[in-house]
């Protein structure tokens, strides 16, 4: 959480880490096709949650769920589309503004002392490369507060979007996504919808790309090859972010659905929402829990992400298996976290 984390000297870090399918033959007919820059996911039925053994258990129990059809954005929302955004708004995103300490203590356990002023200057995570192995517990090792980091500097002040307008948009918070969605007259995925189209048709599906193992896959997704946080070879061709459209659609047409960057889902995270599902027969459209729950952060208001990042790896990660989840509280932002979005039919 960007709150809490503040406290070790970090603002953001609140990493939770925490399918067979099949189409439904009454989908409704598209008499026209789908908006610019989207594709049409169909309704189907299939099993949510874990399908191998590096499942974590917030990926069980198991349970049916029922997706209408809709259409779901081709592409993670890139800098070039986020900048017309904020010219036509002057939206200003999260990592952009300084932080409010009387609205973070809300947040923070009773007692604890005021940051220095330097961490409540605007700013996001960056990542930072290590010299040699470390704890794979502590993000703290290789995630790095940044003032001056933010979507239009995504490596802190001195960098830029030069050559990058292609590249997902980085360093956005979920209220971030959430106003962009919105000004576009779309909406974000739930993390049912998200889960489904991400498979792409296939059942069974452990990775968008189907069940070849990452080490043979390092052309189908942008994730980190090596040994992380210290040595990546970069067989896929990127150490950080790839343009859009860099590697193989899965078998909706959507890009990047594994790697590349975090996406926002709608869902609020609860540590046991798989749980609460359990014996209900098959959910429709489900839209989330209703209160956030997580016991590793109770106060933090936590949402749920998908796809994994350029960072991703199967030592501490593997975030590119489509049941994969992770959460992190709403104001956080890291220059690995993205969005796209979805619109109803």
């Amino acid at each position: 959480m960007r709150h809490s984390l503040i406290l070790r000297g970090l603002i953001g870090v609140s990493f939770s880490f925490l399918f067979s399918c099949t189409s439904i033959k009454n989908t409704p007919k598209v008499s026209q096709p789908p908006p610019e820059g989207m594709v049409l996911v169909p309704a189907g039925i299939y099993t949510m949650g874990g399908r191998s053994s590096q499942a974590y258990v917030d990926e069980f129990p198991k349970h049916e769920v029922s997706i209408s059809a809709f259409y779901m954005d081709q592409n993670e929302v890139t800098n070039q589309e986020f900048k017309l955004f904020v010219e036509a708004t002057g939206y200003k995103t999260i990592a952009e503004r300084d932080i409010d300490w009387e609205e973070m203590k809300k947040t923070v356990p009773l007692g604890v002392a005021k940051p220095h002023d330097s961490l409540l200057k605007a700013g996001s995570l960056v990542f930072k490369q290590t010299k040699g192995p470390v704890n794979l517990e502590d993000y703290s090792q290789w995630w790095r507060w940044t003032t001056g980091a933010n979507w239009q500097h995504p490596e802190g002040s001195g960098s830029s979007l030069e050559n990058r307008m292609e590249h997902p948009v980085v360093h956005i918070a979920w209220d971030d996504a959430l106003a962009y969605a919105t000004w576009a007259n779309k909406r974000l995925p739930t993390e049912a919808e998200w889960e489904w189209a991400a498979q792409g048709g296939n059942s069974g599906n452990i990775y968008p790309w189907g069940n070849t193992n990452v080490e043979a896959a390092f052309d189908q997704a942008n994730f980190w090859q090596g040994v992380f946080p210290y040595n990546n070879r970069e067989l896929d061709g990127y150490f950080g972010t790839a343009p859009i459209t860099s590697f193989p659609p899965n078998g909706y047409g959507l890009f990047d659905m594994a790697g590349n960057v975090w996406e926002w889902c709608q869902d609020k995270y609860d540590f046991k929402a798989y749980e609460k599902a359990q014996n209900k027969g098959v959910v429709q459209n489900p839209q989330g829990p209703r209160q956030y729950n997580d016991p590793r952060e109770p106060l933090s208001p936590k949402h749920v992400m998908r796809g994994g990042s350029f960072l991703c790896n199967d030592s501490y990660c593997s975030g590119y298996r489509v049941s994969r989840r992770m959460s992190s509280s709403r104001d956080s932002s890291f220059n690995h976290t993205g969005f796209r979005c979805v619109q109803d039919l």
